[in-house]
Order: C-alpha cells, then structure tokens, then sequence
C-alpha cells in the first residue's frame, strides 16, 4: 500500500466515522447499556396537571426550587411582545418562576417595550461587551438555585420549565439541555431547511450522548444550570452556552436532553446570513477545543472524552479539512495506482460536488433545492468551519458578534 493509499484511508474513515460512524457507535453503545442495565433512570415525565395554578398551593408546588429564567437580549425591539407573551405562559408553581432579562448595550426601543411588564426584571448597562459578558454580570444578581438560559428570538412549549426542573431531580444531572427546532417557513429552502435538517441530526445525537453518559454541550436557545454549579467564563467566548454546559460536565455532572422542553427559532433570511452564524460557531469551536482541552483526557475523563472529541472536536478541527484533500487525493491515486475502486470513488465525490453545485444555483435563483439541498448545505458547513479559522484569529479578545437575520 502506498503511502497516498494510506492517507486516502485515514482520511476517508476519519470523515465517514465523524458525519456517520459515530451516531452508529452510540446507538450501538446505548442498546448495549439498555440490555445490560435495562430502562432504569430514564427521564422523567412531569404531570400536565402541573399548571401556575392547579398546584400552586399543594404540596408538589411547594416542593418546586425557585427557578430564574434569564433571557439575553441586546436590541430585540422586534420580538419583544411575542418573547413576552410566550414567557407568561410558561406552566410552572405561582411565584417559583423568576423572569431576568439582560439587555446590556441595547439602543433601540428594547427596554421601554419591556418596562410595559413589570413582573419581568431588566438588568442593563449602557456598555456593550457581548453575550457572554452580560450573563457573568446577569448571574452575579441572581440567587434561585435552578437558572433557564434562553433568547429572547426564541420561543418555547408551554411545559419546558416543568420538564426541565423535573431533570434535575437526579442529583447527577448539573445541566439540563433543551431541544432546539428550527421553524423553516417563510426562509429560503437551504438556509432554513438545511439548518433544521441538520439541529434534527444533531438532536438525535445529543440525546444519544445523554442516554448514554451526557449530552456534549447545550445549545443557548433553552438550556438550564444549577446556579452553585456556574463559574464566570471569559468575557470573549464566542460559544457561551457550550462552554459554560462543557466546564459543568468537567466538575463531574452530567448534562441531561429533555426533548419535551423545546425552543422554536425561524431559520436564516437567507444563506448570507446562515454564514454569518456557521463562521462564528466554528470560530466558537475551535476556540472552546482550547479551552475545554482538558475534557481529552481519556484517564481524567474515559466517556467525556471519547465523546467530546468525536462529537465536537473533530467536527471543528480536521474533519473538514480532510473532506476537502479526499478530492485531489482519490485523483492522485486514479493517476498513479488507477483501478476500478478508486475510479468509483472518485466519480462517487464529483457527483457530489455537482449536486452541491445544483443546490446553490437552484437556492440563487430562489428556488427549492430539493433533494440538492443536502450536499449543499453539507459542504457549505464545512468550508465555514475553515473559515471559522480566520474569524477567530480576527475576532481574539473580542466577544461581541453579528446576529444574522432571521425569516
């Protein structure tokens, strides 16, 4: 075997295992324990009974911690009624739900919008030092044991307090993360269906993870902590909500998927503006494979590790670098080695590519790509993910970002 044989092989099965191999070994694992350990620990379920005023004075109620709900908001006079309105609707015991919003740096209408609901507290300075900053100064003035992070772009089903507060009653569990569904309609089909496509991916292996040790990360749409559990992060961390879930599991606690507690977000405007989002997480990625570095200690952390790298790490790292070089690399290998195999393979790649190509020209003209959306937002991911590489050598010390549009 050559030695570009044996690179095409690496990088091959590094690339298949990353996007395939993985959510077929954690499926596996997880029967595994199902069969040797059987059903016992799975979530539970809350009563529906349970509403702000069916159980506000029975025992039940009483029992419930105190839980805040922080909602980071910088210039979201656009969504303020509606986060609002969803936000009272929430179910949970009369007086146990606390609503914080911290809106640091806004300067549009956001806080005289909110001064309209005196049941809500608002905490701002006229300072902006991005997201990250606002909550380490948001979580210094609150002192309920249970706090839910969410945005405030972001709406959720009427149990998710109910749902996750019951996680927590596993003492193991310090994190609670939420599902997060992505709202296609009235978005350009790729931008939108491509981004639900993949968070329907991505929550399936989140509740894997969590069967099976604990979900790799909380996304911030909706994920809840145990207040004695947070420890500020630095002020320019791009991927708060991952970091700040990840440093949790570091301490020893597992972070547990409730998919009946959910958050809905409308996709991207446009592909324009998903760009802006796939950068900066990438960007987030790289720069949180640094700092949760010690998580890749497999005698520290056996599980944790074997999972996070596989999860994550590899997602923001190399993988997309080695999906790149199979193309010239299985060419290579047609000229040098030829054979009906590597003849396959490499018409397999620029079939592909052609597809992708498809998808973004049938999205330009503002048409559904169909079946074509697939390869196109799979490659649109990962060419981001290396340009994530820049953005975060641009944006060091810096933890204020663009939002990108929503639909």
């Amino acid at each position: 075997m050559s030695n570009n044989e044996l690179l095409f092989l690496v990088l091959f099965a590094l690339v298949f295992y990353t996007y395939v191999g993985y959510g077929i070994l954690m499926a596996i694992l997880v029967a595994l324990k199902r069969l040797i350990f059987g059903r016992a620990g799975s979530k539970v379920v809350v009563n529906r009974k349970m509403d702000s005023g069916a159980e506000s004075q029975s025992g039940a109620g009483a029992e419930w911690p105190e839980v805040t709900l922080l909602i980071a908001a910088y210039n979201e006079e656009a969504v303020i009624a509606n986060k609002a309105e969803n936000t009272k609707a929430l179910r949970a015991p009369a007086g146990k739900l606390k609503v914080v919003w911290v809106t640091d740096g806004s300067t549009d209408s956001t806080n005289n919008l909110l001064a309209k609901y005196p049941e809500f507290k608002v905490l701002y300075q006229p300072a902006r030092q991005g997201k990250t900053a606002a909550i380490n100064r948001a979580m210094t003035l609150i002192d309920t044991p249970l706090v839910i992070f969410t945005d405030a772009n972001t709406m959720l089903n009427e149990e998710a307090v109910e749902q996750i507060v019951a996680c927590f009653s596993d003492q193991k569990v310090g994190c609670v993360a939420g599902e997060k569904r992505v709202h296609a309609a009235g978005s350009t089909s790729t931008s939108g269906e491509g981004e639900g496509l993949y968070w329907r991916y991505e929550s399936m292996l989140k509740e894997l993870d969590s069967k099976l040790w604990s979900a790799m990360g909380a996304a911030g749409e909706l994920y809840a902590i145990r207040s004695n559990l947070f420890e500020p992060i630095k002020n320019d961390t791009l991927l708060d909500d991952f970091v700040l879930s990840m440093e949790i599991v570091a301490k020893g606690y597992r972070i547990e998927y409730c998919k009946n507690a959910y958050a809905i977000e409308s996709g991207s405007q446009n592909m324009k503006e998903e760009r802006k989002r796939k950068v900066r997480i990438a960007a987030g990625g790289l720069q949180s494979i640094w700092r949760l570095r010690k998580l890749m200690n497999p005698f520290r952390f056996p599980f944790t590790s074997l999972m996070f790298v596989s999860h994550r790490a590899l997602r923001w790292s190399i993988t997309p670098v080695s999906l790149f070089a199979l193309l010239p690399l299985n060419v290579l290998l047609v000229i040098d080695e030829g054979g009906p195999l590597y003849s396959v393979l490499l018409l397999l790649q620029i079939l592909f590519y052609i597809a992708a190509v498809i998808g973004r020209a049938l999205d330009n003209r503002g048409r559904s790509a169909g079946v074509f959306n697939i390869p196109y937002y799979f490659l649109f991911m990962n060419i981001n993910v290396i340009a994530g590489f820049f953005y975060l050598y641009k944006k060091r010390g810096d933890g204020t970002w663009e939002r990108a549009k929503r639909s």
